[in-house]
């Protein structure tokens, strides 16, 4: 039989990282077992379900290129279901009314042990189970009776989930023993914790796919990074596309220990995953994201710039700070001007005379011009890029000006001029 496996988050907020990162190794699970990847919305506590938040999962998980398989599943949709199960228990004497609601017996002693996919055999003490509510006086069911019964009825053999569930486990396995329904596999996924060694949140940086994706993440690079946390294929391999992430991916090298999120490597992967990008692929990405962004900028000179900066930025959102000078001056600090003056008013006589107005020709220019001036590049290139780019880093100095074009270039270098005398 073909593995089943299910995502199952609460609708209560933004989809955290680390649920994000279970979802994955679901999905790739599934994927590479060639299995089914089910998406059930745990929805049992009404009074906390936010309506944008059941948007905001589907929107993550397509985004970041997480498929599943059916239509979206509502946990309750399957109230009467849960009910059933529930009088069942009460009616085979699993289960005992309490106040109106219905208790389902713990065992007290000994202890419940099951085979882990991940962390191996899990043994926990039966003394620590307390008998649970299964149906709420109001008729509600609780997580554990829902969730136990929704994986029975959609067959689900593999439940593949953070480690912070593995107390509700020995409640689940109790129950679906009482009601006579196959076991499945269980697999806890270590937790995500900051480079503090504390569980991430707020206070590390952004935590939620939506806020990596407006801040110029792209979903391959974080598909990549978040399939690193807690998995690894080998002790050397980092890089990997969808498809080799698929291919690779199994539960028998995920760990056990808690993973580590490090924003820095994030950074370093996305900047890997852009460069990758075939030149047409990137200019569309990099279109779509300022888009998205509001960036207020014509769409041919991002497009003629996209091959400019794709080698020198490590996420999107660093385009309008390193190439913003194309759409609007900015004026330089006074220190990068200083004493330039004469140089600044030799380029634009330069520059003035180049045709035609092409990188090519502008760089013959300026580089004779230092030839002539015995200055080297660096020492005669910096105070001409601070005066059109208002920076000392930007992308290429000459396609820089080509995309100014004359006009604008001179204009930039009269305003320079005019401060360093």
């Amino acid at each position: 039989m073909n593995p089943r496996v299910r995502f199952a988050p609460s609708p209560t907020g933004l989809l955290h990282i680390g649920g994000v990162r279970t979802a994955l190794f679901n999905w790739l699970f599934a994927r590479h077992e060639g299995g089914e990847f089910l998406l059930r919305i745990e929805n049992t506590d009404t009074s906390r379900e936010v309506e944008e938040s059941v948007d905001q999962i589907q929107r993550s998980l397509r985004w970041l290129g997480l498929d599943w398989d059916g239509e979206v599943e509502f946990q309750l949709d399957g109230l009467e279901r849960h009910r059933e199960a529930a009088q069942k228990l009460l009616a085979e004497g699993h289960a005992y009314e309490d106040e109106g609601a219905i208790r389902f017996r713990m065992p007290d002693e000994g202890a419940t042990v099951w085979e882990d996919a991940i962390k191996g055999t899990i043994s926990y003490p039966n003394e620590k189970l307390e008998d649970l509510v299964l149906l709420r006086s109001d008729g509600r069911p609780t997580y554990n009776l829902a969730a136990a019964v929704d994986d029975a009825d959609s067959r689900i053999t593999h439940v593949i989930r953070g480690e912070d569930h593995v107390p509700n486990t020995p409640k689940q396995i109790h129950i679906l023993e009482a009601l006579g329904r196959e076991l499945p596999v269980y697999a806890h996924v270590p937790n995500v914790f900051g480079t503090d060694g504390r569980k991430l949140s707020k206070r590390h940086g952004a935590v939620s796919v939506e806020e990596f994706r407006a801040e110029g993440y792209v979903a391959p690079a974080l598909m990549n990074y978040l399939a690193l946390l807690g998995w690894s294929y080998d002790d050397r391999t980092t890089v990997m596309s969808r498809d080799e992430l698929v291919e690779r991916f199994g539960l028998e090298r995920v760990g056990s220990s808690p993973a580590t999120f490090d924003y820095e490597k994030l950074m370093w992967l996305n900047g890997v995953h852009l460069r990758e990008l075939p030149a047409e692929v990137y200019a569309e990405t990099l279109v779509a994201y300022l888009a998205e962004a509001g960036f207020d900028g014509d769409e041919e000179t991002i497009r003629a710039s996209a091959p400019l900066v794709q080698t020198k930025i490590a996420t999107l959102a660093e385009y309008p700070s390193f190439a913003g000078f194309l759409f609007r001056r900015v004026a330089p600090p006074h220190e990068l001007l200083d004493g330039a003056g004469d140089l600044l008013a030799r380029a634009r006589e330069a520059l003035a005379g180049v045709e035609p107005f092409t990188a090519a020709v502008i760089e013959e220019a300026l580089r004779a011009l230092a030839e002539e001036l015995e200055l080297k590049p660096r020492q005669a290139f910096g105070p001409i890029r601070a005066a059109v780019t208002g920076s000392r880093i930007s992308p290429g100095l000459f396609e820089s000006l080509e995309l100014l074009g004359r006009e604008e270039s001179l204009a930039r270098l009269d305003a320079a001029i005019a401060v360093a005398a």
